[in-house]
């Protein structure tokens, strides 16, 4: 598939709108800086009002056709996206620009991108499934029946961590519903999102939007009557700042706040296969995905064995430069950094102990580097283990026993995600019925299905993405009762005075 969109230039700070990459209205704008050399990458704007009201009625306009459309139609559309995002050369330009953006290390920021077609492909075919449901009816002569109608424009707020992924998750979603779609990328992937936009040169001119910004754009964004429906991931405050603004204006929402997972090590678990999951649940994206595990419970008979196997392939990670050999790159900015280091040095001031990392890496004084941590002695009532970290630590609690490690686990405002290492069948059914959280992983952490929901519990979030469900997050019910032989019916107003006479009596 051919790129034919306006010239993607990072230098300028641009929108995309009704499929091409146009000056912005407003003239706020911010530059980009690679976290890992601190050197600047390119400018994006601040979108403001008259931005935004621009974007609404280029969208307004797409959607109604779209809504139009046959859903045989629009799954082709789907499917040629998720042709481009397979087939065409962009992918390797459009990771080294994430990676240089925030750190992403090159063959994740490749990876996540290759994920975004069978995301585009499942609802592709999901859309095209179900239409809405009949119902037995209640009256003779009557056909009753459910349908399912998008709501129109739909806002999705972004994260950092996966930029493309989860911006796919609901955006593909939404648009199988008949939506057309207003994207506001993170600030710190703005660039990466806008050149991703390249990718939906299939689909009508209008259905996609692109509005870099700050806090000031996606309340407009939500503030707007032209929008109906908003999906957001970031933290617990932005997404009860997000759920407030929707609630007044009556627009449903999914919120994904994020969490601090716990991961339980049971005295059943195979230690080398725990350890060698845990660097990676613990340690991906220097531990800057939403489902990380960041609380460690892990029971006392295996808590040494665990611990050592744990830390000696963690010794085994390489910081730097996500563009070199590095599975550990930079946080995304100064601000992250400094809460990891913040919260590391109360709990050492408070008994916890540093098996390795713990520091700014000496050969990486500059950018936004910390080594892979793990902690030990560590006590449920230490701030690292209350707030989300979101950083490259493990910290450790050692527990007495199975049911210890999952009361401790639950013992948490969050629960997005939960994990368990064991190989005991008992406990691993206990954990998945009794284990607070929207999502169980035993044995296999970090894992996600198309097909399956991704929600969290408690304050980490409010409705799904994916599966069934992140398609009925994007279109609403409407009832039709359809009386094909009219007639009058005995229970219309006025009422004979037989009914009065009979209602008295009765």
């Amino acid at each position: 598939m051919s790129m034919n969109c306006d010239p993607f230039d990072a230098r300028q700070a641009q929108v995309y709108l009704a499929g091409a990459y146009l000056a912005p209205l407003s003239e706020r704008f911010k530059t980009s800086i690679n976290p890992a050399t601190l050197e600047p990458l390119g400018n994006y704007p601040l979108c403001a009002e008259a931005d935004i009201e621009r974007a609404v009625v280029v969208a307004q306009r797409a959607q109604r056709e779209w809504k139009r459309t046959d859903t045989q139609t629009r799954a082709g559309l789907l499917h040629a996206v998720a042709q481009a995002i397979e087939s065409s050369p962009l992918r390797a330009e459009l990771a080294q620009l994430l990676c240089r953006e925030m750190g992403k290390p090159y063959p994740d920021a490749a990876g996540e991108i290759s994920l975004c077609a069978s995301v585009f492909r499942y609802y592709a075919e999901m859309a095209r499934d179900d239409g809405g449901k009949v119902a037995g009816t209640n009256q003779t002569g009557s056909f009753q029946y459910m349908r399912y109608e998008p709501y129109g424009v739909s806002v999705h707020i972004l994260p950092f961590n996966y930029p493309f992924l989860l911006m796919c998750w609901t955006v593909a979603a939404s648009l199988a519903a008949g939506n057309a779609c207003i994207i506001k990328p993170a600030e710190a992937t703005s660039l990466a999102t806008l050149r991703f936009m390249a990718y939906f040169e299939a689909l009508p001119p209008g259905l996609i939007s692109c509005l870099p910004g700050d806090g000031q754009t996606a309340q407009g964004l939500i503030a707007s009557p032209g929008t109906h429906a908003v999906a957001f991931t970031g933290s617990v405050a932005a997404a009860r700042a997000v759920g407030a603004a929707c609630a007044e204006r009556m627009k449903p929402c999914v919120l994904e706040a994020g969490g601090s997972d716990p991961m339980i090590i049971s005295r059943h678990a195979p230690i080398e296969i725990a350890a060698a999951g845990c660097v990676n649940s613990a340690f991906l994206l220097s531990g800057q995905v939403c489902t990380s595990s960041e609380r460690f419970f892990v029971v006392d008979e295996v808590h040494e064995a665990f611990v050592a196997e744990f830390a000696r392939r963690t010794r085994q990670l390489r910081v730097g430069d996500g563009m070199g050999m590095a599975e550990i790159g930079p946080l995304v900015s100064q601000a992250a950094r400094d809460k990891v280091a913040r919260l590391v040095a109360e709990a050492v001031s408070q008994g916890a102990r540093v098996v390795c990392g713990g520091r700014i890496p000496p050969d990486w004084p500059n950018g936004w580097f910390y080594e892979p941590t793990i902690l030990t002695d560590v006590t449920p009532q230490m701030a690292i283990m209350r707030e989300e970290c979101f950083g490259p630590v493990a910290a450790i609690c050692r527990v007495a026993d199975f049911d210890e490690a999952l009361r401790l686990a639950n013992d948490s405002e969050f629960g997005l995600g939960a994990s368990v290492f064991t190989t005991n069948l008992a406990e691993a059914m206990e954990a998945a019925d009794r284990l607070e959280s929207g999502m169980v992983w035993i044995n296999n952490p970090l894992i996600d299905n198309d097909a399956l929901p991704f929600s969290g519990a408690k304050m980490s979030g409010l409705g799904c993405e994916l599966g069934r469900f992140g398609l009925d997050a994007f279109r609403r019910t409407k009832m039709v009762v359809l009386d094909h032989q009219p007639r009058i019916h005995d229970w219309w107003l006025p009422r004979p005075d037989e009914a009065f006479i009979s209602s008295q009596q009765g």
